[in-house]
């Protein structure tokens, strides 16, 4: 029995009584952005109508209210992800930044012919970053391959870790496909051969509450926009002693301790990657989400979401020439597809005049559509504020499409 009243969770939701073309906006389109809830929206205004000020600077009272908040939210990202310290959590403009830290730190950490492996399921933001890094360090970029299920050959992966492996780059989840990859393997393996390894969590947060210190990942990335929580603000987590060899990303205020014409010296942790002023009221939103989502509960979360998943995978292949791309066993709640010869946004244009939102195209992941020659999917991606009746009205708009389109 599922103890999610769905009902009761979708009044926290404003937008979901949107009409898109004068019928009831169905939004499927979680893997990109989360929705917002009212307790998040209430704490942006509480924020700006209250108590709006730069932090870690004023000794006047809106600074230290304003400090006190946000240091608060990095302390309730530290407690959801159960990172050792709150210093280990930098607090970013979301994933995509996360990742340019570490790949821009490791530059004077690598020697020519060192090698680095990021899988064939990446989002681009986890592989042009990479590139970036191994043209300015001479390293080279070793892909592990994926298979026609859309999961990573883990064989392959073991012959391609040698000791010239210094970093490893996975994402959690696939975007695109939805695959939950095997981290806690890539981690072990990796670590065998004395390597560090990121793992890119902007889509696993959404769906699974990752432990930090169990998985003994180096670094873990994610933003705040799948989790419920405003955009432009994410985190970087990283083990203390990774933190402490990697030079600061960005030069300002806030990230120095002494500066001089002749020289400066960096903050500690976690503000020298800290430079200038922060999404303040984005941190505070940020801890205000993760606060209502642990109050559903993670694991009701996924187990309504499976449901949401094996019903709309079912549906789905009802309709004739439909296929799902991305038939990991192991998977979350994206179903990414096609229709014959029928282009995908074709198919996405038409169902958002029936106020049906999806996204198509190559979702930031090119070298998987390249694998399966095609130009792209329709991607379906439900969240625990979706239900079964918007799914049957997604499949009766993609019917309509398939009938106008062939």
């Amino acid at each position: 029995m599922n103890m999610l009243d769905v009902l009761k969770i979708r009044e926290d939701f404003p937008i979901l009584k949107r009409k898109i073309n004068g019928k009831p906006l169905v939004y499927f389109d979680n893997a990109a952005t989360s929705q917002t809830p009212l307790a998040v929206i209430d704490a942006i205004v509480d924020y700006y109508s209250n108590y709006n000020s730069n932090i870690h600077r004023g000794v006047h009272t809106l600074s230290q209210e304003a400090t006190d908040a946000y240091e608060m939210a990095r302390k309730k990202v530290q407690e959801h992800f159960n990172a050792k310290h709150s210093y280990e959590i930098i607090l970013t403009s979301g994933t995509t930044h996360s990742i340019n830290i570490v790949a821009t730190g490791f530059t004077n950490l690598l020697s020519k012919g060192d090698e680095i492996i990021v899988s064939a399921l990446e989002h681009h933001s986890n592989i042009v970053p990479w590139q970036m890094l191994c043209e300015r360090a001479g390293a080279v970029l070793k892909v592990i391959p994926m298979n026609l299920e859309g999961e990573l050959v883990m064989d392959v992966y073991e012959q391609l870790l040698s000791d010239k492996t210094k970093l490893v780059f996975v994402n959690h989840i696939s975007n695109a496909l939805g695959t939950i990859n095997p981290i806690e393997k890539i981690i072990h393996k990796a670590h065998k051969v004395g390597a560090a390894v990121l793992i890119d969590g902007a889509q696993s947060c959404p769906h699974i509450k990752p432990d930090l210190q169990a998985l003994d990942v180096d670094f873990y990335v994610a933003s705040a926009h799948k989790l419920c929580g405003p955009t432009g603000v994410g985190l970087l987590y990283g083990k203390e002693e990774w933190l402490n060899k990697l030079p600061p990303y960005q030069g300002g205020g806030e990230m120095i301790d002494q500066v001089t014409f002749e020289k400066t010296t960096y903050a500690g942790l976690p503000h020298k990657f800290e430079a200038g002023t922060p999404n303040i009221c984005g941190g505070i939103a940020f801890g205000v989400a993760l606060d209502y989502m642990n109050a559903i509960g993670f694991d009701t979360i996924a187990a309504y979401e499976k449901e949401l998943l094996e019903y709309g995978t079912e549906k789905l292949l009802e309709i004739e020439g439909l296929k799902i791309y991305g038939t990991s066993k192991n998977k979350t709640s994206v179903i990414s597809f096609n229709i014959g010869d029928i282009h995908p946004y074709d198919i996405g244009s038409i169902v958002d005049k029936l106020g049906v939102a999806v996204r198509t195209g190559h979702h930031c992941a090119q070298p998987i559509m390249d694998f399966y020659k095609i130009p792209g999917t329709v991607r379906a991606s439900f969240s625990f504020y979706n239900t079964k009746e918007e799914i049957d009205i997604l499949v009766e708009a993609v019917k309509k499409a398939k009938m106008m389109l062939s």
